[in-house]
């Protein structure tokens, strides 16, 4: 049993969330040299301390108070079954989960999960093994992976839309037992052809007999009617420290990785998340994102499974649904991720979209050239947005709401949580390192990737890694700041300010050189994104004989083929500087997404602007017709034989 040591958010007072920004603006120009320097920038540090120190300190409370409730699920040996075990016991009947038209109370979900795990126990699953899950979002979905956690099961949340090779590849990479489907994902698992994994247990979960496709798989839904539900499994033997959950890395730059997810590493995102913004215990939880992946499953669940709250999910993220159920539902803080906001903003103006009770939104993957129009549009009071990865732990977030922002390192206590910049060669990309061989901070103002110390057995600063263990090794850097210490290389390009917000620049493989500067490839995609009315835009580089470094090519989706070329090169001259202008557009029928909103580029950037080779319609930025021109077979060869200058 839990002790009485409480798990509700910290409410602080209301006047500390409205601190006015004093510090220098991002560009300040460096100090003066010397003795007078030295004291100016002494007095410069003086002051952004001072005008930081409320939100620093706000911060500061609130980390500590997380801090103490995971040191005391640390020190008990909970898991997430055994905290879900206490909420449910204080409030059985409190609606749990929002679904369609259904709703599930504590005590269903903590039922019919307890008969999950008591029925795969019978069948031979133990402590340890993986148990691949792959369906569509449903409560029953929560309820099958939370019962294989209540007996030491591992599920490996795969998502719902993979097929052939990379749907193989993690099954087999978690070195699965057996296989958990929804009717609606028969079929792609009957197209692979393998024999490993056709020899394993096949499980379809809501589904009738007759919808059952799959050659001797096991009708989910009649079996665990014949299981006990009240007893639960042997919780006692699932602890803090063990595996929960594999969760898989998008797969934008190739096969998707099983990332390990433990039980430490949920509750730190759960209540991290509730405590660090605020979310209460009478709030309703909007989360229509993917549950087989962290924000949807592990911190929107998480707030009903760790913090009782009520949460509403949905089969599918629906653009033209999401303000209609946040009203339907009385939703009072929602979730986003990825390009959820700017699909949102595509919408037309609508009574509804003010007509729902939202005081706070979450999220990551909201651009800073839309934030402010988001906000406006839709009455949100506040955004906190957040940076982190599945498995990192680089994990900040914006929780005073600071448009673009992703996050902070406070400037007063910047050791409290070790995360950093490090500069990187402009060329090869590696980490720079000095004459010690240690690596090199960024100042303010330098872009360079965001690392996070690793500290072994810490629930918030160890790193788990892979199932892989090749990939988790390439995810490490050693003698960082000292020799000996290693950090998490989250693979990202951020920037800090004065203040210590820090700014999400690039992915590292997605940033590229072109005369001599470095291209961000966000930024240009929300200027282009942002001038055809917030669609869907991808930037990258290609490499053209001849030419030092990539030139920038921008693939448009543009079905209609209404975007006017002399106004797209008006739109790229004003804004951005000369050698981040694409020279080359493409324009498509389709773009490819991951699951979770992200748009793909890595085959776009491998199949370069051959016009022989891409049956899409190719442009060529035309600096003396101020225009973006056809690019013929003829324009082709005379760029890449250097007749046309590029």
């Amino acid at each position: 049993m839990m002790t009485s040591v409480s798990c509700d958010p910290i409410v602080e007072d209301e006047h500390l969330d409205t601190m006015e920004e004093c510090a220098e603006p991002k560009g300040s120009p460096p100090p003066p040299q010397g003795a007078e320097g030295t004291a100016l920038e002494a007095m410069r540090l003086w002051l952004l301390q001072l005008c930081t120190l409320p939100r620093d300190l706000r911060a500061l409370y609130r980390y500590i108070r997380l801090k103490l409730k995971i040191h005391h699920a640390q020190k008990n040996d909970f898991s997430v079954p055994k905290i879900f075990q206490e909420v449910t016991r204080k409030q059985p009947n409190k609606v749990a989960f929002y679904f369609e038209e259904e709703t599930w109370t504590f005590l269903q979900v903590d039922e019919y999960s307890n008969r999950v795990g008591n029925y795969f126990a019978s069948k031979g699953i133990k402590h340890g093994d993986a148990v691949a899950l792959f369906k569509e979002n449903s409560v029953e979905y929560v309820c099958l992976w939370l019962g294989l956690c209540k007996i030491g099961a591992v599920p490996a949340l795969i998502n719902y839309n993979l097929r052939d090779d990379p749907l193989m590849h993690c099954i087999k990479i978690a070195d699965c037992k057996a296989i958990i489907c929804g009717k609606e994902t028969q079929d792609a698992l009957n197209e692979l052809k393998d024999e490993e994994i056709c020899r394993l247990p096949h499980y379809v979960a809501n589904a009738s007999q007759e919808e059952i496709k799959m050659k001797d798989a096991v009708n989910l839904n009649a079996a665990l009617a014949t299981v006990e539900s009240s007893t639960p499994p042997q919780l006692k033997n699932v602890g803090f420290v063990d595996k929960m959950v594999y969760i898989y890395t998008s797969g934008t730059t190739g096969m998707p990785k099983a990332a390990v997810i433990k039980h430490s590493r949920a509750a730190f995102a759960a209540i991290g998340m509730r405590t660090m913004i605020g979310v209460t215990s009478s709030d309703i939880i909007y989360d229509p994102l993917p549950l087989y992946h962290t924000a949807g499953g592990i911190i929107g669940v998480g707030q009903t499974l760790l913090q009782g709250n009520s949460t509403v999910i949905r089969r599918k993220f629906s653009v033209s649904q999401y303000w209609l159920d946040c009203a339907k539902y009385g939703c009072t803080a929602a979730q986003y991720i990825g390009e959820i906001c700017r699909y949102l903003l595509t919408v037309p103006e609508k009574p509804e979209d003010k007509q729902h009770k939202v005081r706070l939104m979450f999220g990551n993957g909201l651009r800073p050239t839309i934030w402010e129009d988001f906000q406006k549009r839709f009455a949100i009071p506040k955004i906190c947005e957040f940076y982190g990865s599945t498995e990192g732990n680089t994990n900040i977030i914006n929780m005073d709401g600071k448009a673009g922002a992703v996050g902070f390192v406070s400037v007063l206590f910047p050791k409290v949580y070790p995360v950093a910049l490090l500069k990187i060669d402009e060329e090869t990309k590696e980490i720079v390192r000095d004459a010690n061989g240690l690596c090199v901070k960024c100042q303010p103002g330098e872009a360079g990737e965001f690392i996070g110390k690793i500290v072994k057995n810490d629930p918030v600063r160890d790193f788990h890694g892979y199932a892989d263990e090749k990939a988790t090794a390439k995810k490490i850097v050693r003698d960082v700041f000292v020799k000996g210490d290693c950090a998490f290389l989250s693979g990202d390009i951020l920037v800090m300010d004065y203040e210590g917000y820090l700014y999400f620049k690039d992915r590292t493989g997605d940033t590229f050189r072109w005369k001599g500067e470095n291209v961000a490839t966000s930024e240009i995609e929300g200027v282009i994104s942002k001038f055809i009315g917030h669609g869907d835009v991808v930037v990258y580089g290609v490499e053209v004989p001849g030419a030092e470094g990539r030139a920038g090519m921008v693939a448009i989706l543009d079905e209609d083929k209404t975007l006017d070329f002399s106004l797209l090169h008006n739109a790229v001259t004003k804004s951005l500087p000369s050698y981040a202008r694409p020279l080359f557009v493409r324009i498509v029928k389709e773009l490819e997404k991951t699951g979770t909103y992200k748009l793909k580029k890595v085959k776009l950037q491998e199949e370069g602007f051959n016009p022989s080779t891409i049956q899409d319609y190719l442009y060529f930025l035309d600096g003396k017709q101020k225009s973006y021109i056809p690019l013929t077979a003829d324009l082709y060869n005379k760029i890449i034989t250097g007749e046309v200058r590029v």
